[in-house]
């Protein structure tokens, strides 16, 4: 039992509880320590109950008779009765503003935050009886098994140890005492008698809120126990509210299931305690290790500033010997040129000489000395500088290196660029490290097939092509040093394409107008301009509402299986149509361009003659027109028994009805699907793989992608994923494996 004794202490007083009451959080706390930490953040003093062991009256001083009267009611005062919490009532508006409501919060220490008490503080949390009663047990088995609980009716001289307790006397008694304050035949008779205690607790849990009232129920949204008053309030409205018998039951169904399941795994139990011991004396020694690594680190820190040292000081001193030296010869020449010494005085005995060609012959170089002495008179300067200036050492970096000089740290971790990340005939994963993080080495991306348990045989295409069609992947990343492995990143879901992708470029084979239409270089961009045609088409009308019209095609036709391809329109574009056509068709179109604000010749009306409609056949066409930052969706897709020639007139009305659908915003890529057996094209949302509409087109032919442009525009295909990594060069070395669970299945 002593092993139990860790799970009964306070958090705050560290000792084995003593009044506990519950937390908001679940958490039991000692009532006093629970008060003292609330005077100590500044609330005001909670109203507590009295001592258990201490009553309020003295039972020895009183006769039995006196016992059975009625305690004299105190008066009162109309302020107490307003001050004390649940007594007294003020009108509304009076109570408002004297005393606003005041929301305590509880810093409760296991939790390691504030928990929310409300208005009334401590008053609203239960007393823990069950937690006493664990207390009780313990102390009578461990602690006071040898200490007696002496009567609290008999008198001091002749006391005698207590044999019974009373739950509604709230005292202890002797066999005698017992017999006298509870007679044959009286409501004391009826009273509960325990065992000696120093800590009486009230029989049942009682609502705070309303005297006498049982805690009859249990609300699973608020978990708290709730009296039959309390069941009936608004705020419980909604809520899952169970008979307290039932919670009790269930409860104690789960706690017994999962106390066995403890039991059962004992060895496991075992297995991990041993592992942690080995780990904790492995920290020991690896303790050891590091803190000689650190010596040793800071050794060679002081070897290399000492090495340094010498090498700089033998520097400074061979400067400082140099300069000496020319400024000493400085100081002899200088001193040659006194009066009586050196060269003056050379000079003095040199004109003393009265052969003329002798004079000339040894006075020239005494006269070129004397130039250069009274040139250097002239301009004096020092022959080297003695301030020693270009030898200060700075070493602010070095002090700040030294400053922030630390352990390596792990990577943080990484963040995951959604906007670059996409799957197309591959993954493709874009992240990059925090500006504070500590540099990688490598990296390591795991990854799981949604759906599929983590560790399972489910092995996802990650360089290669993907294994499994729509369906979504869950990639994570995260770096490695020195230090070992970093934090994860936060998980990015990846939804493959429905169907194979397929790479194509822009065919320009049919004859382009250059003046309207740009192909980028690589043939997988198109660029719509207005031409001087158009322009010029303009200048001979006062009004118009001609609109170029450009088609570009696929270089390649389709004529079996399902095939997925996704391209992006410039936001600014006027009208573009994205979608796919019979290969004649289009050529019919192109080489014989017909009027395109004719309801006929719209692609999206899903044919181009009156015969199409009496023939009951797929429309040659299927495109979605976006523009201006918009995607059209018409309402109906281009089903062949839903789309005749009269489907779109008014019957009140002579001319056909306006188009029926609804705009969306353009989506950053738009992704085409189509299935040539079925003869249907889905468009998705690209970056989500959300499907936006669907429709059909004749598959009795080859079909190609088609793209048409109506005045500016841009467009651009996906590239494909193995085309990027062909072009780049990894900096560092990335690990992809798939993720394996850590719990066993």
């Amino acid at each position: 039992m002593r092993s139990l004794e860790q799970e009964l202490n306070c958090p705050v007083c560290k000792e084995i509880v003593k009044q506990p009451v519950v937390l908001p959080c679940q958490h039991s706390i000692c009532l006093m320590c629970a008060s003292e930490v609330l005077v100590a953040n500044g609330y005001p003093p909670p109203e507590l109950p009295p001592e258990p062991n201490s009553p309020a009256s003295t039972p020895n001083m009183r006769s039995p008779r006196q016992m059975r009267r009625p305690a004299p009611k105190t008066e009162q005062r109309p302020i107490d009765r307003v001050l004390r919490s649940g007594r007294g009532r003020l009108p509304t508006a009076f109570r408002v503003s004297l005393c606003p409501p005041l929301v305590m919060m509880f810093p409760c220490i296991p939790c390691g935050r504030e928990v929310e008490l409300g208005e009334k503080g401590l008053t609203d949390c239960l007393r823990n009886l069950t937690l006493e009663r664990i207390v009780e047990r313990y102390r009578h088995s461990v602690s006071l098994g040898s200490v007696a609980v002496m009567c609290q009716f008999c008198k001091p001289p002749q006391a005698l140890e207590a044999t019974k307790g009373c739950a509604d006397c709230r005292a202890n008694f002797c066999n005698e005492c017992f017999k006298l304050y509870h007679p044959w035949g009286t409501p004391r008779a009826q009273h509960e008698h325990i065992l000696p205690t120093l800590n009486f607790r009230p029989k049942v849990l009682t609502c705070p809120e309303h005297d006498q009232e049982k805690l009859q129920f249990y609300c699973r949204s608020c978990q708290r126990l709730l009296c039959p008053l309390c069941k009936l309030r608004r705020i419980h409205s909604g809520h899952k509210i169970l008979p307290v018998v039932q919670a009790y039951q269930a409860l104690k169904e789960k706690i017994t299931k999962e106390m066995n399941y403890i039991l059962s795994n004992q060895d496991t139990v075992l297995a991990q305690i041993t592992q942690l011991e080995s780990g904790i004396t492995q920290t020991e020694v690896n303790s050891v290790s590091a803190r000689e690594q650190l010596a040793q680190s800071i050794r060679d820190l002081t070897a290399a500033l000492a090495e340094r040292h010498a090498s700089l000081t033998q520097a400074l001193e061979a400067a400082r010997q140099k300069r000496g030296e020319a400024l000493s010869a400085q100081v002899a020449e200088r001193r040659s040129l006194m009066e009586h010494a050196g060269l003056m005085a050379f000079t003095q005995e040199l004109l003393k000489e009265t052969d003329q060609p002798c004079f000339v012959q040894a006075a020239r170089q005494t006269h070129n000395r004397l130039s250069k002495a009274i040139e250097n008179l002239q301009h004096f300067s020092l022959a080297a500088d003695p301030s020693f200036r270009h030898f200060q050492l700075d070493v602010s970096k070095e002090l700040k290196f030294l400053t922030e000089l630390n352990f390596i740290q792990a990577p943080l971790a990484p963040v995951i660029d959604t906007q670059r990340s996409l799957a197309y005939d591959q993954l493709f994963l874009c992240w990059r490290l925090p500006p504070d993080s500590a540099p990688a080495w490598y990296y390591s991306v795991e990854y799981r097939r949604r759906g599929v348990v983590p560790g399972g045989t489910s092995r996802g295409g990650i360089r290669g092509g993907l294994a499994a069609m729509d369906s979504v992947y869950v990639l994570r990343v995260r770096g490695c040093n020195k230090a070992g492995y970093g934090e994860y990143s936060e998980e990015v879901y990846l939804h493959t394409p429905p169907a194979p992708v397929l790479n194509f470029y822009l065919d320009s084979r049919w004859g382009l107008h250059a003046d309207r239409l740009v192909v980028s270089k690589e043939q997988r961009g198109a660029r719509s301009v207005p031409g001087l045609s158009l322009l010029q088409a303009a200048d001979h009308a006062l009004t118009s509402c001609h609109l170029t019209s450009d088609l570009l095609v696929g270089d390649v036709a389709i004529t079996q299986g399902r095939h997925y391809w996704a391209c992006s329109v410039e936001p600014g574009s006027y009208l573009v149509k994205v979608g796919v056509g019979l290969e004649s068709k289009l050529q019919e179109w192109f080489h014989l361009p017909q009027d395109m604000a004719s309801p006929r010749y719209d692609p999206d009306s899903g044919h181009d003659s009156g015969a199409e409609d009496a023939l009951d056949s797929a429309p040659p066409f299927c495109f979605l027109t976006m523009g201006m930052g918009k995607i059209y969706l018409p309402q109906h897709s281009n089903h062949p028994h839903s789309n005749h020639g009269n489907a779109n007139r008014d019957p009140n009305s002579n001319g056909p009805s306006p188009p029926k659908g609804v705009t969306y915003p353009l989506p950053p890529r738009l992704g085409v699907c189509l299935d040539f057996e079925k003869g249907r094209v889905t468009f998705h949302d690209a970056h989500s793989l959300r499907p936006l509409w669907e429709g059909h087109v004749d598959c009795s032919g080859p079909v190609c992608p088609a793209f048409c442009f109506i005045g500016g525009g841009a467009l651009q295909l996906q590239e494909l994923v193995a085309n990027r990594n062909a072009d780049q060069t990894p900096v560092r070395r990335v690990t992809i494996q798939p993720r394996v669970s850590n719990h066993s299945a």
